[in-house]
């Protein structure tokens, strides 16, 4: 009934289901006391995971559209970045990959197949024979580790960067 509620709202049928597994952790981490109305207090979660997905996409979409319009002024990609800006992304680039590469075989394949293939969280737990809860951990895991170098990019190894792309200059 929650997948059909959800689908008739504009939810995909992965969307749907994630969702409802959402749901369903949260019921099962959460006290709550007596509730007169059982269905109707889940398909208001239900409702309301659903919205909140949509203004985290409507969120994600400002955000990509101001990054873009700050990287290049006009609002639409540079398609002749200088040699810097090149050489410092690909050195960031490197350092993300490095950071991904230090985490463990079955962290970077659950991120591979979330965000890359685009695999539901169920199917990557059913597949890999764990919970849910597990393929949450590994995620959480690996977010954390892609914050923490972008921290490390933003907070100031920028210059260290630019150094070293300037390095790298010289080099060729």
């Amino acid at each position: 009934m929650l997948m059909r509620f959800l689908i008739a709202r504009g939810a995909s049928h992965p969307e749907a289901e994630d969702i409802v597994q959402d749901l369903l952790v949260k019921l099962l981490e959460q006290r709550t006391g007596p509730i007169s109305d059982p269905k109707a207090y889940l398909f208001k979660m239900a409702h309301n995971q659903f919205i909140d997905r949509r203004r985290s996409a409507v969120q994600r979409m400002r955000r990509e559209e101001h990054w873009t319009e700050a990287s290049s002024g006009s609002g639409e990609a540079d398609p002749h970045p200088s040699i810097e800006t090149t050489l410092i992304d690909r050195e960031a680039l490197g350092l993300v990959q490095s950071v991904l590469a230090e985490l463990p075989d079955r962290t970077r394949d659950i991120l591979r197949r979330y965000r890359i293939d685009g695999e539901g969280q169920k199917a990557i737990a059913t597949a890999l024979g764990i919970s849910i809860s597990a393929v949450e951990k590994h995620l959480q895991r690996a977010y954390r580790a892609v914050l923490d170098a972008r921290k490390q990019i933003d907070a100031g190894n920028v210059t260290q960067l630019r150094l070293s792309a300037r390095e790298h200059l010289h080099d060729d």
